[in-house]
């Protein structure tokens, strides 16, 4: 079991615009790892999720922008499916992992990525909500992508940490995390929902094994090796 804090080891040092995405899966590649489990605190534009709830994501909308996405840049490959987006092997790790610890969780959300690192305005949460979204952070895009390029599964649990801007009326508070978004008492939620990480993560890698493999995660790339345009080092197709 490897730890990667994408936005740095003794604090937020980096903010999500400017995490090497792509340094991270590569090195996680490298070190032999096959399944990513993202952790992802979002803001809520669906009232129905309760602050410090655990969500599964289960598709994303990419409102991001100049980020470096892909590893085959000026290549003529990288033609993926997001269909599911999110490895449905590991969701179901997941999802049973969090039943075993009578962790209650919602099995599906729509995460909208934005570019950050300011927050969004009322009327983006409004357009994002007419999208189908429910959650809104700054994190999942393009790490999704990006591990499906060098065909590792993918899944992410998120934990809500707050209401986004113009679901609930809360005056600005300077000084304060997000501004007044986010009260004393959501902040304690949270900080309770994060302390569970350990456990969970521990319970997912206790579980994967035994996992029955139902994605096509391992084969992304299947298309492109069998024109013989890469071969089977992934190495050679990122350099």
């Amino acid at each position: 079991m490897l730890f990667l804090s994408r936005h740095g080891e003794k604090g937020y040092n980096i903010t999500a615009p400017f995490v090497n995405y792509r340094a991270n899966i590569y090195a996680l590649k490298e070190l032999g790892v096959k399944q990513i489990v993202s952790w992802s605190g979002p803001g809520t534009i669906n009232q129905s999720y309760k602050i410090g709830e655990f969500v599964l994501a289960d598709d994303i909308v990419d409102e991001t922008h100049g980020r470096e996405s892909t590893f085959y840049k000026n290549k003529g490959i990288g033609f993926i499916r997001q269909f599911p987006v999110f490895c449905p092997t590991l969701r179901n790790c997941i999802r049973y992992s969090l039943n075993n610890l009578l962790i209650n969780f919602s099995e599906s959300g729509t995460y909208v990525c934005t570019q950050g690192p300011r927050l969004e305005t009322a009327a983006e949460i409004r357009k994002y909500k007419s999208y189908g979204g429910a959650l809104v952070g700054m994190t999942l895009v393009p790490e999704v992508f990006l591990a499906k390029e060098l065909e590792m599964c993918y899944a992410a649990i998120c934990y809500v940490t707050n209401y986004a801007e113009g679901i609930l009326n809360r005056p600005f508070k300077a000084g304060e995390l997000f501004e007044g978004l986010s009260n004393d008492t959501d902040r304690k939620t949270v900080e309770k929902a994060v302390s569970k990480f350990p456990i969970i993560i521990t319970e997912i890698a206790k579980n994967i094994k035994q996992q029955e493999l139902i994605c096509q995660c391992q084969s992304s790339m299947e298309r492109y090796k069998i024109r013989g345009d890469i071969g089977t080092d992934w190495h050679e197709w990122v350099t």
